[in-house]
């Protein structure tokens, strides 16, 4: 689905990820860790082109990424949901009306979409919450709806950057198991995180794989975690 051979990323002339190689094939589950700093935001931007690499190959969905135009890496985009660490919600408009602007964007018809909106909606917990603007949510009101938002086009593949940085451990616990629900309706999920209990309570119910940048490579981290 998504495959980076021999990746490097150089960045105000220092090298940040070295000679990465990594495949995420469809339907699988992954954690990216590593210490602050150590490029796990940028390995994610890679593997949806917000940025290209200075070295190697980034392919997604069989289509070289280097070689797509701009129409070409929109489509793309729409197949893979990407969850920000900052949420990026626009404070002037509703929380559904923030979920559904990948939609509108995408040239939906609303009128059409309104069912599967107030699904989602009430699948992350937010249906009494429509309404409300964004500077009124919680930090774990805010996540979830970030998540909808990423998912709101279906996606192939699911992004998440620290998803659960800013929430107490129940709110990390729910947060997690939508992120299971997602992998076990067939869709890859890629989780960037530093909190090794969550990622051993996801180790618990799913087969994930964690990988880890260190030294400016990414490895395979032991059975320990």
């Amino acid at each position: 689905m998504i495959e980076l051979e021999n990746v490097g990323y150089s960045y105000g002339g220092g090298e940040l990820l070295s000679d990465v190689s990594v495949c995420l094939s469809p339907g699988s589950f992954h954690f990216l860790t590593g210490p602050s700093g150590a490029g796990k935001t940028t390995l994610m931007k890679l593997c949806y082109g917000a940025l290209r690499p200075t070295s190697g190959q980034v392919r997604a969905f069989d289509a070289d990424m280097a070689g797509l135009d701009r129409d070409a890496m929109a489509l793309l985009r729409r197949r893979i949901g990407v969850v920000h660490q900052d949420c990026r919600f626009l404070d002037h408009l509703s929380l559904t009306d923030n979920v559904a602007l990948p939609l509108i964007v995408s040239g939906h018809d609303m009128a059409q979409e309104r069912e599967n909106l107030d699904e989602l909606m009430n699948w992350v917990g937010l249906s009494q919450r429509a309404g409300a603007l964004p500077p009124e949510l919680s930090g774990g009101e805010r996540q979830r709806a970030a998540l909808a938002r990423a998912v709101i086009l279906s996606p192939d593949m699911v992004l998440a950057d620290e998803p659960t940085g800013n929430v107490d451990w129940e709110m990390s616990q729910r947060l997690l198991q939508l992120l299971i629900e997602l992998n076990r309706m067939g869709k890859t999920v890629l989780i960037a995180s530093h909190d090794l209990a969550l990622i051993r309570a996801a180790k618990s119910q799913v087969q994930a794989r964690v990988l880890r940048i260190a030294n400016r490579q990414l490895q395979l981290a032991g059975a320990d975690l």
